[in-house]
């Protein structure tokens, strides 16, 4: 069953990530659009679309298989877990942050430019480095 949970909890953080690297990205090209256009009225769809279908099903799903695993594979007492974890808690909160945009460009209320997306795109790949870092050479 363990490498089955292992194999789920994979395809969500795959999910995930793509939905992650993604939605900054609509962001980024929305900046554009401007307010009631066809246009925006398209990218908050695809934002929402892309939120509620996509990464949050999948963040809970990694969540769950991840804590199975942890608990199943006794990682929680593990030195790279705990690093792994802090970094794993960050991404959830850059997701929470790009939701509350979702929120921001939903109500033409968005504030940030061009230039805060493409810099915030680039978070959630640093966390993945680390983590899948973390995760496979396990350095303490």
């Amino acid at each position: 069953m363990y490498e089955w949970i292992k194999a789920l909890h994979v395809v969500a953080v795959i999910s995930w990530m793509a939905g992650m690297l993604y939605l900054p990205r609509l962001f980024v090209y929305h900046c554009d659009a401007e307010v009631g256009s066809k246009q925006s009225e398209t990218f908050k769809v695809m934002e929402r679309r892309l939120l509620r279908a996509i990464i949050d099903p999948a963040m809970i799903v990694t969540w769950l298989a991840g804590l199975w695993l942890v608990w199943q594979g006794g990682w929680y007492v593990s030195g790279w877990f705990h690093a792994k974890f802090a970094l794993v808690l960050i991404l959830s909160g850059v997701h929470g942050f790009f939701a509350a945009r979702v929120r921001d460009f939903a109500n033409d209320a968005n504030t940030r430019n061009q230039k805060f997306y493409r810099i915030i795109n680039e978070v959630p790949t640093v966390l993945m480095i680390g983590i899948v870092i973390l995760v496979i050479v396990k350095p303490f």
